[in-house]
């Protein structure tokens, strides 16, 4: 690789890409949506979509367990492709039948399809050398 491209301060590889792109993205699934649905659960049990007609807190509860506890197994890179895949399927589903392929406008699911699209490269790619399921 030409030495003017390459930075010598990251190590070579997509190791550390996946990496950085696993806890970034893993920890804000955390954080922004899985936090704010496990605090909140009585008032969100009540108006929640229910785009699957499953009912709205067995609904909620899927999507409590898809965006905490899968979030923070890609964060530790433990069973990654596992979580990575039930979440793709969560924030799929938003993306698709809560806010219909809209990636403009009032309720568009621009950010449902960015965690969509991060965690089919995680499924694909797995988690890397710097994860948990890399020590095995």
């Amino acid at each position: 690789m030409n030495s003017f491209v390459r930075l010598g301060f990251f190590p070579p590889g997509y190791n550390f890409g996946l990496l950085v792109l696993r806890v970034c993205f893993g920890f804000g699934l955390f954080w922004c949506h899985g936090l704010s649905k496990i605090s909140n659960f009585a008032q969100m049990s009540q108006h929640f979509a229910d785009p699957l007609h499953i009912g709205v807190r067995t609904t909620l509860m899927l999507a409590i367990f898809a965006e905490s506890v899968c979030a923070f197994l890609v964060v530790l890179g433990l069973a990654t492709r596992w979580a990575a895949i039930v979440i793709a399927i969560d924030v799929g589903v938003a993306f698709s039948l809560v806010h219909k392929f809209r990636l403009t406008g009032q309720g568009n699911g621009e950010v449902a399809l960015l965690y969509l699209t991060v965690m089919v490269v995680l499924f694909i790619c797995g988690a890397g050398r710097y994860s948990l399921d890399g020590k095995a």
